[in-house]
């Protein structure tokens, strides 16, 4: 029975966001120069069930806008009464920013979830042997499988390598080291570009590479793979292992990017314009806010249609999974088929989600 069907233990029950949407932040701590890690807590007494790897979806109320992010937890399963997110400061983001500078221990977020298929509890290796390679606040959902073997005391063969830009960025560096000490099965490795001001680095120097890789796992070719990082850092690491002839049905990788389009959205806008039916209707899209209008095939997702436009809209998984395209519609007519990023009291409330939702009037959509 794996972390996301075992029972509450008894007397507990399930923290569950249909029921109570609202998490309590009950502690804030520094990881790193710009990385913070914020501790939640049901308000009632309730325990966290969730599968390593997987993340919750945040709605956030900043300057008068609703924004909705996804953040993987970084906690283990094994310790059920709190979950935690582990943050990034990045430059201009409204979220991060938000969270590093004003967010403190007794105020709360509504939350939703857990969610997602990155783990190594829904993709088992059959050599019982793990890679896990992360780049910067990737490193998230290792540490949440990392600690769940280490607490378990799994024999669970894992190589966890990590890319920072200087030793100072690497998150959970002395953690790392304590788990790889006393859980022989977990081997720990660091990549880092440069020196930081104060501290030099003695170990591997400079970009992920396959001859780092080849010394790192030189057996990589038998393990199963996750990786997790900024869509460069992924797109070299996919690039890394198909080259070296690796097995890519034992690959899988996680993100969140919200600030760019990233090149397979790109391809997959371009893909369905080329493929779009002639006769298909068009429907017109007005984002309220802004005043922008876009045109939509009635085949597309209206978030498609925006990002063809050249509108830079928040979104991540493109699936209806996550939530983070979570909008409110004003009017028109969709159609939508998602896969449990919102739920039916939203869409009651006249929220969708727009990467799956496809016109079918015109759309006024309050963004």
């Amino acid at each position: 029975m794996d972390q996301a069907t075992a029972p509450a233990p008894t007397g507990f029950h399930l923290w569950d966001p249909e029921e109570d949407d609202i998490l309590v932040c009950r502690a804030v701590r520094e990881e790193t120069h710009d990385v913070k890690t914020f501790v939640f807590a049901p308000r009632t007494r309730r325990r966290f069930v969730f599968d390593p790897g997987q993340f919750l979806t945040f709605e956030f109320e900043i300057d008068g806008e609703t924004i909705y992010r996804c953040y993987t937890i970084s906690a283990s399963p094994t310790r059920p009464d709190t979950c935690s997110i582990t943050v990034k400061r990045v430059p201009n983001g409204p979220v991060s920013n938000w969270l590093h500078d004003h967010f403190k221990p007794g105020m709360t977020l509504k939350a939703t979830g857990p969610m997602g298929e990155f783990s190594w509890a829904r993709h088992v290796s059959a050599s019982g042997k793990y890679l896990l390679i992360s780049g910067g606040s990737g490193v998230t959902p290792m540490m949440s499988m990392t600690r769940a073997a280490y607490d378990l005391a799994e024999i669970r063969d894992t190589v966890f390598l990590h890319a920072a830009r200087t030793p100072a960025d690497i998150v959970f560096e002395d953690e790392l080291a304590m788990m790889s000490r006393r859980n022989r099965s977990i081997r720990v490795a660091h990549v880092c570009e440069s020196d930081a001001p104060g501290r030099s680095w003695p170990g591997l120097r400079g970009r992920l590479s396959a001859g780092m890789l080849e010394a790192v796992a030189p057996d990589f070719r038998e393990r199963e793979v996750f990786v997790c990082g900024p869509s460069p850092f992924m797109n070299a690491v996919r690039a890394m292992l198909q080259g070296a002839g690796f097995d890519m049905a034992r690959y899988h990788e996680e993100s969140f990017n919200f600030e760019e389009l990233s090149p397979g959205e790109k391809a997959e806008v371009e893909t369905a314009a080329e493929e779009m039916a002639p006769a298909a209707r068009t429907f017109r899209i007005e984002f309220a806010k802004t005043k922008r209008v876009v045109e939509c095939p009635e085949d597309m997702p209206i978030l498609e249609a925006a990002k063809r436009a050249g509108l830079r809209l928040p979104s991540s998984c493109t699936k209806g999974l996550c939530g983070t395209c979570k909008s409110k519609k004003v009017s028109g007519e969709v159609e939508m088929t998602h896969q449990g990023g919102i739920r039916q009291r939203e869409i009651d409330a006249g929220q969708i989600l727009i990467c799956c939702a496809k016109p079918r009037s015109d759309v006024v959509i309050e963004r």
